[in-house]
């Protein structure tokens, strides 16, 4: 019995009966005449997207090969891991700026020293100043090599690095030496003005960067100087250094710091660091005091104007026995605040003002650093606490609440600089700071000699790497990103001990993880997982640099 498919293909015509319409079935003759043109057609347009793919194809190779050529890919600068510069019969001063003084990727440093010569090429004879004068040199970062040197008058008072207008005519740094105010372009050496300074007055940094003050569509700037007796403010153009308006009298009482702050509704205030607190001034009342029509265009907080006095305009923030006053972030003129006095340290909340914790210390020694210790993204303070005459602590206190994160003992060195940190990508910060694990073989005494530098991974907090590096007198010490992702590196400027005596000086840059093979590993405390030497130095060495202000 044959199936339905059996009928139909045997009966190529169907029978009126099934009430279709009979259809004749194409004959073989016409099929194969149909199949060889469809063939023929189907080949020609295959040809065609061949071709069409191919000049595609070479088309994009020849782009791709011709732009490789003409716009090759930028070489990154190649750095020594570490170089040294010597300055013999020099004297310098407590001064290092890490900033860009040159167009590579690679941060520079600037520096000064008192010498009849920075260079044979370059003395004061040659600039036509009195023997010894001062150098303001800047070396590139990657080989310490000389960018530009800068003879200016001595003695040096003070400089200050970071500096930058909006338009116009560039100064990044400000000079203030002998008699004069000087302003200079960080990447030439160039002088872009020079203005004698207030009679009679002592200005300190930092220099304040305000808003333009007076109609030039640039970045002004404030002094604050002191005659002894009352702290002054002196405003000056940033194009020319001209002054602007009078000279402002703040108060009978000088004061011992003073910083810039930008409040969460966009006011300006200038904080002054007196013995009893830190006060603030509206920029406003400023500038109206120093030249009436400069006034109405600044704003004012009006909640912090309630509690101004009516004699000084002077608004309290904290008071208390202060002995300095930080910023957290140096580049952000709104961020938290740090107020120190001896035995305290109270973090003052950027936006509102208002005091966030207190930590009460022994006596704090110089000034605090920051860096992240957790990964709440919000700086941790790094404290110098001293125990004793022989004795003293590292303690690092979480930014925001004001707790003790970690801490240790170490023997007070003479000559040891400040802690100080660079951030990582891995939202943590590496510390390193100065002093001398005690042992039953060192003795309580320590000395120069016996000074040494460690390292802080917070991921490994149970353990430092002790650097047995032994330097000569240190003038200043900085560590900084260098290249970002790239390497970190520290700078040691070491010279003579007493301020502005002649003898050598020299300017030393070292990778960070340069020393790691060389440390020493020194477990601190007994509570965490126990680890080897080698995994702890592995852990520096996978260590990635990065920037968070």
């Amino acid at each position: 019995m044959e199936t339905a498919d059996q009928v139909t293909e045997g009966s190529p015509l169907k029978s009126a009966e099934d009430g279709t319409e009979m259809v004749a079935a194409p004959s073989a003759t016409e099929l194969k005449k149909k199949s060889c043109k469809d063939g023929l057609g189907l080949s020609r347009m295959t040809h065609w997207r061949t071709a069409a793919f191919f000049l595609s194809l070479f088309l994009c190779l020849t782009v791709v090969f011709a732009f490789s050529f003409i716009i090759p890919c930028p070489e990154r600068p190649q750095y020594n891991v570490s170089w040294s510069r010597d300055f013999s019969e020099a004297a310098t001063y407590d001064f290092l700026a890490v900033d860009h003084a040159n167009s590579d990727k690679v941060m520079d440093v600037l520096f000064a020293i008192k010498s009849p010569e920075s260079s044979p090429n370059k003395s004061c004879a040659g600039a036509g100043l009195s023997s010894p004068c001062l150098f303001l040199l800047a070396l590139d970062g990657t080989k310490g090599e000389t960018l530009w040197e800068r003879p200016l008058e001595a003695e040096l008072h003070w400089a200050q690095c970071g500096l930058q207008t909006d338009t116009g005519p560039a100064w990044h740094c400000l000079v203030a030496h002998s008699d004069n105010l000087t302003a200079v372009d960080k990447y030439t050496g160039d002088l872009v003005w020079q203005q004698p300074q207030p009679a009679g007055l002592s200005g300190s940094p930092p220099l304040l960067s305000v808003p333009d003050l007076d109609g030039d569509k640039l970045r002004d700037v404030v002094l604050v100087a002191s005659d002894g007796a009352q702290t002054q403010l002196i405003l000056l153009s940033g194009k020319t250094g001209a002054r602007i308006g009078s000279t402002v009298v703040v108060d009978s009482i000088a004061t011992g710091g003073h910083l810039l702050h930008r409040t969460k509704g966009g006011s300006y205030y200038v904080l002054l660091q007196k013995d009893t607190g830190v006060y603030g001034l509206a920029l406003g009342k400023i500038a109206a005091r120093a030249k009436p029509e400069l006034g109405p265009g600044l704003k004012q907080d009006k909640h912090l104007e309630k509690s101004a006095s009516n004699t000084t305009g002077l608004v309290p923030i904290y008071l208390s026995e202060a002995k300095g006053l930080m910023r957290t972030k140096d580049s952000d003129d709104s961020s938290d605040l740090l107020v120190v006095s001896r035995r305290e340290v109270a973090m003052v909340d950027g936006g509102s003002l208002k005091l966030r914790w207190t930590f009460n210390v022994t006596s704090i020694i110089g000034f605090p650093s920051f860096g992240h210790f957790n990964k709440d993204e919000v700086l941790d303070v790094v404290v110098e606490d001293s125990i004793d005459q022989s004795f003293k602590r590292i303690i690092i206190l979480d930014g925001q609440t004001g707790g003790l994160l970690w801490q240790v003992r170490l023997l007070a060195s003479p000559n040891s600089p400040r802690p100080d940190g660079v951030h990582t990508a891995n939202s943590f910060s590496v510390f390193m700071f100065w002093g001398l694990i005690p042992s039953e073989s060192n003795s309580s005494e320590s000395s120069t000699s016996s000074r040494r530098s460690y390292m802080l991974h917070p991921l490994y907090p149970d353990y430092l790497l002790e650097s047995t590096n032994v330097v000569d007198h240190i003038v200043t010490f900085r560590v900084s990103l260098m290249e970002r992702g790239r390497h970190a590196a520290y700078f040691l400027l070491t010279g003579p001990e007493q301020r502005g005596a002649e003898g050598t000086v020299v300017l030393t840059k070292r990778k960070l993880k340069q020393d790691v093979s060389s440390c020493n590993v020194h477990r601190i405390g007994t509570s965490g997982e126990l680890h080897s030497d080698e995994d702890l130095k592995e852990a520096f060495y996978r260590l990635r640099f990065s920037s968070d202000w």
